[in-house]
């Protein structure tokens, strides 16, 4: 008896000696490992991965039994049952032990999970007696404040299995390329013998061991019940194969990704996007985004190929090099090539003749550039103008010139190029981004910010605050016809001034062609871009009206009410831009840009989604072919539907007949709006069809002419009726939409009168109840409202 007190006293003092200063325990409540956060885009491809380790979280509740079943024949089989440490365990590993004294051997432990648990997350790995009495304290307490299933999921999680593994989730890829419930019995048997040493049992470098290790945890899950004897035989016959995980394709969208890192940053903080195993749906359709990347790219060479040849990227003294493969090599591998060269590579230039360059290229190839290819490189002069076209290689090039090539194709078939063609190639000055979305969701389902993200990180979708010059007429002309004007009301399109104050001259807007064309009709005003005409009826309804459309469709937060800003002198950017446009051709429905669907957090709760509409009718229990329930339409109205349509109706008529008839050719219905401002610096085209907005600007960061001729049509309409092109193939050809209560009426489109027998420019215009156009017709000078015969204010000084 005595010596039971002595001993008990003997342990509680232990307990007490060690247990004064153990970590605190309850810090594991807490606790969620450093896990992944994926992005993924519209249909389930992956975007980014952000991560400081790269842990894949699984919840215990979701963990095949399998697994588990592996892990406790493994590691603790009576884990469910003792209380934190496992006596017989401890008697089995004290038995050992003392009979290997002596032989050098390392001590063997009697860990349970719960052990493991406590040395993982709270201890060290020392091997000292002091450490497993610490831990032995901890189980105890963490079994009294955790449930084992919590216990279980900690441990499953976080320890640590080769390959670059944390946790078991991350494991079964990382050796099998496979989920947790694709795993048979031996692979889980595999994972499960790998927490003693990884190493031991590397199935590459140790396969015996690895595979006499798998066999014994087989053996354990037999003799504990957890499998039959079929499903043992069946797994000790398989072999031990390691399958690779295979290369994750990754969806290129750099400008999107970086704006969705933003915004997740931003809402959740950095410890939540790189930690917080954050699961995020965007709105990226893939297929629209390549297609927007290629289209803006090509647009933009395009452009830059009008306006000449500046120069090679390096040049070299080529009498220095003695003309071997690798000297040009090392050569070229010591030029620094420019940011944004991708797919394009640098060559050397290595001889000139009257019909091509020989070059060499970074293997040590030889190749050759066709006369054919160089012929758009007149060299560059000050105000985007060009010299002479070049006859001869000689004009363009010199030996020793490091220049950009891409391989070549001759646009003659008749007159193919000899193997191993090149293009010459530049990074071209100008830049630009595209924006295309969901009109009646606002979901982003493409943004290209720029030529290159690795030539620059600046997003001219969003963080670019340009003037968008005639392409904000169209939100001009829809506070007019919510005014009671209609597409046929008669402007006057003649001289313009104002005396704009003392000290402040006198403003004169003027047309592109600096001509006049007298009383037009509205829809002519729009499909040709008459400035002249926008501003007077600007004059004519006020500007506060205007700033009030500006602001209501997002345009301009705080445009100033100066009727210059009827021309686009505002700033915006491109995304504001294109979701206006996309609340025209919605009905004039409020929408809000997004790129992001919904956002889960590692447990697979839902914390985000942008569809805010509840729909209790949408998750059956039993599916039997029922209709699709309806959803409410919660969206702000901000302007009349029958006014948004004629709009849309008069922009389609921009692509018919007007400044966008570039457009015309995609075959499909479409609308939108060119956009050029003052000594041709920045350039637009906006636009839609019925189910998908886009907008393009194009232009230089540091604000300077594009050049004489070039505007909005020549520039961004052809990104814009590219990108279309391709975005609207193989789908069919959708009218827009026409509201109810609109009357279509033939009329005359030049002169806004009812179309008479014999009449040839005749088109269906859209009117309200009631303003169908009959007899005299009034003319909008800007000097009074003939709705309303008023003068308008600010009207002092108006010649």
């Amino acid at each position: 008896m005595i010596l039971a007190i002595l001993g008990g006293a003997g342990v509680l003092y232990v307990f007490y000696y060690y247990g004064r200063d153990l970590p605190d325990y309850t810090q594991l409540a807490d606790y969620n490992p450093p896990t992944v956060t994926r992005v993924h885009a519209g249909d389930g491809r992956l975007l980014i991965e952000y991560a400081t380790e790269k842990r894949v979280y699984v919840p215990i509740r979701a963990i095949p039994l399998r697994v588990v079943n592996a892990f406790l024949a493994a590691e603790d089989k009576n884990f469910y049952h003792h209380p934190g440490i496992d006596p017989l365990s401890i008697a089995r590993a004290v038995v050992t032990n003392m009979a290997n004294l002596g032989r050098s051997r390392r001590p063997v432990g009697a860990s349970t999970i719960t052990q493991q648990v406590a040395k993982n997350f709270l201890l060290t790995n020392e091997v000292s007696i002091e450490r497993k009495i610490k831990e032995a304290i901890l189980s105890l307490r963490i079994e009294r404040a955790f449930s084992k299933d919590r216990i279980l999921d900690l441990y499953l999680n976080e320890i640590y299995l080769g390959f670059g593994s944390y946790g078991v989730a991350a494991a079964a890829l990382n050796y099998f390329n496979k989920s947790l419930d694709e795993l048979s019995v031996a692979e889980a048997a595999y994972l499960a013998a790998l927490p003693k040493a990884p190493n031991n049992y590397h199935p590459i470098r140790r396969p015996e061991a690895a595979l006499a290790r798998r066999n014994w945890v087989i053996g354990r899950m037999l003799n504990d019940g957890r499998i039959s004897m079929e499903d043992a035989e069946v797994a000790w016959g398989d072999p031990l194969a390691v399958r690779w995980s295979d290369p994750t394709e990754i969806v290129q969208a750099d400008y999107f990704v970086e704006e969705v890192r933003r915004e997740l940053a931003r809402v959740y903080g950095d410890a939540a996007l790189y930690q917080g195993g954050l699961s995020v749906r965007t709105t990226l359709d893939p297929r629209l985004q390549k297609i927007a990347e290629q289209v803006l790219r090509d647009g933009l060479v395009a452009y830059d190929r009008r306006h000449g040849w500046r120069g090679p990227v390096a040049s070299l003294d080529l009498a220095a090099l003695e003309g071997a493969p690798e000297v040009w090599r090392e050569a070229l591998a010591a030029v620094e090539p420019p940011g944004g060269m991708s797919p394009w590579s640098l060559a050397l230039v290595l001889s000139l003749d009257k019909s091509q360059a020989r070059i060499a290229l970074a293997d040590g190839r030889e190749a050759h550039i066709p006369m054919a290819e160089l012929t758009w490189a007149r060299p560059w002069l000050k105000g985007q103008k060009v010299g002479k076209k070049p006859k001869q290689p000689g004009d363009v090039l010199a030996p020793g010139d490091v220049v950009m090539v891409e391989p070549a194709t001759s646009a003659d078939e008749k007159k193919p190029y000899e193997p191993n063609a090149y293009g010459l190639r530049q990074i071209p000055d100008i830049n630009g981004a595209l924006v295309a979305l969901d009109p009646h969701t606002g979901r982003i389902l493409a943004m290209s910010g720029g030529f290159s993200y690795e030539q620059s990180q600046f997003n001219r979708a969003t963080q670019a605050w340009r003037q968008p010059g005639s392409a904000f007429k169209p939100f001009v002309y829809l506070a007019g016809l919510d005014s009671g004007f209609t597409p046929a009301t008669i402007i006057l399109d003649a001289p313009f001034v104002i005396d704009q104050g003392a000290g402040q001259g006198k403003w004169k807007p003027a047309n592109y062609s600096n001509k006049f064309y007298g009383p037009t009709p509205m829809r002519i005003g729009i499909e040709r871009s008459r400035n002249l005409m926008t501003v007077r009826m600007a004059q004519t309804i006020g500007m506060e009206k205007i700033v009030d459309y500006a602001v209501r469709f997002g345009v301009v937060e705080d445009m100033p009410p100066l009727l210059s800003m009827a021309l686009g002198a505002g700033e915006t950017t491109l995304l504001r831009l294109t979701t206006a446009y996309a609340m025209l051709v919605n009905g004039g429905m409020r929408i809000d840009p997004t790129l992001i669907d919904r956002i889960q957090d590692r447990l697979g709760e839902t914390v985000y989604r942008h569809d805010k509409r509840a729909c209790l009718d949408c998750l059956p229990s039993v599916w039997a072919g029922q209709e699709a329930p309806d959803l409410p339409d919660s969206r702000e109205r901000v302007a009349d539907q029958g006014s948004a349509y004629q709009v849309v109706s008069m922009l389609e008529g921009v692509v018919q007949r007007g400044t966008g008839r570039r457009i015309r050719s995609v075959g499909k219905p479409l609308a939108g709006k060119t956009g050029t401002t003052n000594q041709n610096t920045d350039t637009w085209f906006m636009g839609f069809s019925p189910d998908l907005a886009v907008g393009v600007f194009a232009g230089f960061d540091e604000p300077i002419s594009l050049g004489r001729k070039e505007t909005g049509s020549s520039i961004a309409a052809p990104v814009f009726r590219d990108f279309m092109a391709g975005a609207l193939a193989n789908k069919p050809a959708i009218p827009f939409r026409i509201p109810e209560g609109l009357r279509l009426v033939r009329l005359n489109v030049e002169t806004g009168r009812l179309a008479r027998p014999g009449d040839k420019r005749v088109i269906l215009e859209a009117f309200k109840p009631g303003t169908v156009p009959s007899g005299e017709q009034l003319v909008i000078d800007g000097g009074y409202n003939p709705l309303t015969g008023e003068v308008p204010s600010g009207t002092s000084g108006l010649y």
